[in-house]
């Protein structure tokens, strides 16, 4: 008998394996062109041009884009939770509904980036350069916005706008 099921065994296994291997986790390529849906999860890009490029519901968690080009960048719905966007250019950036939880922003320059519903709850904005950013609706419940500057930009009320010299505060 241990004769007969011994070719079985083989087929079974490999049968098995085929019906997990669909289930299991995709993992992350951080060469991967940057497109909608990306998955750079704890990927370097740091010093990276990404100008204009469309990361719209990405998943960027714990990714580090320090002293980055994104002018301009579409990041809606992004989620990068704990990436590091220290130093980075993020000008004209649209992270509108991005999950920025404790992400990392000293230093970072988000002229007129919009923020609106962002999650920005523990993020770190030391230092980093806001003014006329639109901050509609963003969570930011235990976000360091110590010495921020926040000239022009709208506040997450949706309708005060911050007066010249507005730093770390919206005044």
């Amino acid at each position: 008998m241990p004769g007969v099921l011994a070719p079985i065994l083989p087929l079974r296994l490999a049968l098995f394996l085929s019906l997990l291997l669909p289930v299991l986790p995709a993992h992350a390529s951080c060469s991967d062109a940057a497109a909608p849906g990306v998955n750079w999860r704890r990927c370097i890009q740091d010093g990276q041009d990404l100008s204009g490029a469309d990361l719209s519901g990405s998943t960027l968690r714990d990714t580090s884009f320090a002293r980055g080009q994104l002018k301009g960048v579409r990041l809606n719905g992004a989620d990068a939770a704990n990436a590091r966007f220290t130093s980075a250019d993020l000008q004209g950036a649209d992270l509108t509904g991005a999950v920025l939880r404790g992400a990392e922003f000293t230093r970072a320059r988000l002229v007129g980036a919009k923020l609106v519903r962002a999650d920005l709850r523990g993020a770190r904005l030391f230092r980093a350069d806001l003014t006329e950013a639109d901050l509609t609706g963003a969570m930011i419940s235990g976000a360091d916005l110590s010495t921020a500057t926040l000239d022009g930009a709208r506040w997450v009320d949706g309708e005060k706008l911050c007066a010249a010299g507005s730093v770390g505060t919206c005044q």
